[in-house]
């Protein structure tokens, strides 16, 4: 098993999203029963008012069986989040920057 330096951030939760998407890493968190390493690609409030984060799961748990692919995440749910050394190199396909689930977004790639 490969395993990661990461660093933890204290504070805001989006704050750090931003900062992983506008370095280009890939953040580790715990999710619905599990650890899942995300490209994050989109931040921002969903129209209901919750904070939201749209990126490509490449490893780690999965509730569905789904491991890879792209999902949403609500960020209140989200728990022990960490930016790590992993880098991406360019956003995925099927990325949208102008995501229709999002009223506002906070960052982008």
């Amino acid at each position: 098993m490969r395993r990661w330096r990461v660093r933890l951030y204290i504070g805001g939760v989006h704050v750090l999203v931003c900062q992983a998407i506008a370095q280009r890493k890939v953040i580790r968190f715990h999710y619905d029963g599990g650890t899942r390493d995300i490209e994050p690609h989109v931040h921002g409030v969903g129209k209901d008012g919750g904070e939201l984060l749209r990126g490509y799961q490449v490893s780690g748990f999965s509730r569905s069986g789904q491991v890879t692919g792209w999902k949403m995440f609500k960020l209140d749910e989200v728990r022990a989040m960490a930016l790590t050394d992993r880098s991406l190199a360019s956003p995925r396909v099927g990325y949208e920057p102008q995501d229709a689930v999002m009223s506002t977004i906070h960052c982008r790639l």
